[in-house]
């Protein structure tokens, strides 16, 4: 047979050898091209589309010409963050104490508990001078990621360096560190999840399908502390600064940008832009992300723009994990919106040749801006000494841990809260709020399809096909066709997370029954994903392709929309071949593959029948439960302002569904009890909800896909 090289969105393939392989290998695509050009294919079509907005951002932003222009972009670039994390919360009393003060020479560490909303509980300490004259400057001190919370030593350097120097310091333990583990375990004396972040993440989660960030929380714990601050007899209210490193330069370019009474500025190893994220290091944590940013025409360098006229320097290191090359775009552009607002000379950048931390040469800096606009007067000095104290001694609760000495809520306690808020139902759910809540953007038109050969097997042939679905994007798939068939044949559309080559047994079982059976791999599945399988990190285990997804949702699009699409397609394609029904098009959702293939079937009525195995069983079960794990890339963000899955399933009435083996958020199985209650108000004598038996051939769960 002669070879030819055929090319497919930018893919190059030979046919005629993929022809010539066994059967027994169902992703073919991998073994016969360089593997990783599919694997990124998907993380490549999602920065293109960030970048096109990102692009389009830039060059709004370069038209800027006036004051009057800064002020405007400015409200806009409130109004859209604000948005974008869910709104802040009420403000309500504090409830301050101080429980416990450690004495210095030249200052005092008071330990204090406050309210920043009612009984979630923020642990702080407060640096106060005992030398010069009242009221104080004062600088607001949010923490970053590093180990020991308040005790970490470059911390306490920096704070017991501002007390001795004359200003009311306050610094908060944020959520995930310190004494505010949210999701404590305590046989372990540590978070169930380890690390900070990885918190972040797993509650971002669940704030993400209720329509908010968590962000929304960290940004409102630091307004509360400057509450705090602020009603302190020992603080010039006239005169605050705030400054932090990492998670806290984050929240320091955040809260100037929001709050007002700020009014110097100096985060350390944050700013960059989000096109040089994506470039290097992704996405990061929940609480840096606010979908759909991109889509609102934002970026990193607009917290700078927002915080216009206030004296601003940005902190970088050349080498930090966060792009110098970034810091550096975003600084020129933020030094422009300075100068037409009026206030060139109030931003400044320093940048020192070393990694990430609020290292010597950026405290310095950080000492010497403040000093300049809150003290009128410049300060070279050195740092003083700190006698350090343990993290045991600046714990402000009896056992170190909120949730063990007070209780109170959490983030997931919160969260839960707000879902119930919005727990109202469409009762006949509107196609367009479906698709604008998944960000789904419909392709229509003739099907580009590539076939890779004709495998012949007893009783059915194996066509090898790669269609695509949008632009960039290519699906590999599998169509097998019975050999002996009266007439136009019902066909199904096979979805499985894991990919399409491992339900082998439930493809050769279907087309036995004379069905026509296309198993595709939608974008992220099977050979289109980035992930490697046992080698994969912990991360990618809890969170799936974790960079694709939060792009995604940064862009204004979701996973979910984009697979549906995906699947939509097939039934293009199968709608249009010469010996398919079209009438007759049903679809078997598995694992991961589950939800999407829910959300194409109320979307598209051509798909006439409906099987989901192992499907996660509501997204009120991600909010509902401590934990998730393996549910990020399932995330609708808002989703349950508008509808839940059980609400998509009671839409598809009286086409047929068969749910089996329903899974909650950390993918353990679901009592079928359980999930005939969950489904109680979808059910109809078209809906069948079982569980496998263990005896039971995984191919049960899919015959009544053959009832005619």
């Amino acid at each position: 047979m002669r070879t030819f090289p055929v090319i497919v969105t930018g893919f190059l393939w030979a046919a005629g050898s993929i022809a010539a392989q066994s059967a027994d290998n169902l992703d073919f695509v991998t073994t016969h091209t360089d593997f990783r050009e599919i694997r990124q294919m998907l993380s490549k079509h999602v920065r293109n589309k960030a970048f096109e907005q990102l692009d389009a951002r830039k060059q709004e932003v370069a038209r800027i010409s006036s004051a009057s222009e800064v002020a405007a972009r400015q409200k806009m670039i409130r109004e859209r963050v604000l948005r974008a994390i869910g709104g802040l919360p009420e403000r309500t009393p504090l409830n301050a104490r101080t429980t416990g003060v450690i004495e210095r020479d030249a200052y005092r560490i008071e330990k204090i508990v406050f309210e920043s909303q009612p009984k979630f509980y923020v642990t702080a300490n407060l640096y106060v001078p005992k030398h010069g004259q009242p009221p104080y400057p004062a600088v607001l001190y949010p923490l970053g990621h590093e180990t020991g919370a308040k005790a970490n030593p470059v911390w306490q350097q920096m704070l017991g360096s501002l007390a001795t120097k004359g200003y009311v310091a306050l610094t908060w333990d944020t959520l995930g560190q310190g004494e505010r583990i949210q999701l404590y375990d305590e046989d372990f004396k540590r978070s169930k999840v380890v690390q900070s972040t990885t918190e972040h993440t797993v509650q971002g989660t669940q704030c993400l399908l209720v329509g908010d960030t968590l962000a929304r929380y960290t940004i409102w714990d630091g307004m509360r502390a400057l509450d705090y601050l602020l009603s302190r007899k020992e603080v010039d209210p006239k005169r605050i600064a705030c400054s932090g490193n990492s998670g806290g330069g984050t929240h320091t370019t955040y809260l100037t940008a929001l709050d007002d009474r700020i009014q110097v500025a100096a985060p350390s190893c944050y700013i960059t832009t989000w096109r040089r994220l994506l470039e290097t290091i992704g996405p990061q944590d929940a609480e840096q992300c606010m979908p759909p940013f991109f889509a609102d025409g934002l970026d990193i360098p607009d917290f700078i723009h927002a915080a216009a006229p206030r004296p601003f320097l940005v902190l970088s290191a050349i080498r930090d994990f966060f792009s110098i090359t970034g810091a550096r775009q975003a600084y020129a552009e933020s030094k422009r919106i300075y100068e037409t607002a009026g206030a060139a000379g109030k931003i400044n950048m320093v940048e020192a040749d070393d990694g990430h931390g609020f290292t010597k040469p950026r405290r310095m800096a950080a000492y010497d801006w403040i000093s300049r606009w809150l003290k009128n007067t410049p300060d070279t000095a050195p740092e003083p000494e700190i006698v350090f104290a343990s993290e045991a001694e600046l714990f402000c609760t009896p056992t170190g841990q909120v949730t063990t000495s007070l209780g109170g809520e959490t983030v997931s306690t919160l969260n839960r809260a707000r879902a119930r808020q919005l727990q109202r139902r469409v009762a006949a759910l509107n196609p367009d709020a479906v698709r604008a809540a998944i960000g789904f953007e419909k392709v229509t038109g003739t099907v580009p399809l590539r076939a890779f050969g004709t495998i012949d097997r007893s009783g059915y042939t194996i066509e090898k096909l790669v269609y695509e679905s949008e632009p960039g994007i290519s699906v590999p798939s599998v169509l097998f066709v019975p050999k002996e068939a009266a007439g136009p044949r019902p066909a199904v559309i096979f979805v499985d997370g894991r990919g399409k080559s491992a339900a082998r047994e439930q493809l050769e079982g279907l087309v036995a029954e004379g069905l026509a059976v296309l198993a595709i791999d939608a974008r992220g599945f099977g050979e289109t994903s980035s992930r490697t399988g046992e080698g994969s990190s912990e991360w990618s285990r809890s969170f799936g392709d974790y960079d694709s997804g939060m792009t995604a949702l940064l862009t204004g699009r979701s996973l979910v929309g984009m697979r549906a699409l995906d699947i939509m397609r097939a039934v293009d394609l199968l709608a249009t071949r010469d010996g398919i029904d079209a009438n007759r098009i049903y679809a078997v959702g598995v694992s991961a593959g589950a939800v999407p293939l829910l959300h194409a079937a109320f979307l598209d009525p051509r798909i006439r029948r409906v099987a989901l195995d192992g499907m996660l069983s509501s997204y009120s079960t991600v909010v509902n439960q401590r934990v998730n794990r393996g549910v990020f890339e399932q995330v609708v963000r808002g989703v349950l302002k508008v509808y839940d899955l059980p609400d998509l399933v009671a839409s598809l009435a009286p086409r047929p569904v068969h749910i089996t083996d329903l899974v909650d958020a950390v993918g353990a199985p679901v009592p079928l009890a359980d999930a005939q209650a969950q489904y109680k108000g979808a059910q109809t004598g078209s809906l069948r909800i079982t569980q496998r038996r263990l005896e039971e051939p995984p191919l049960a769960a899919y015959r009544y896909l053959l009832v005619q």
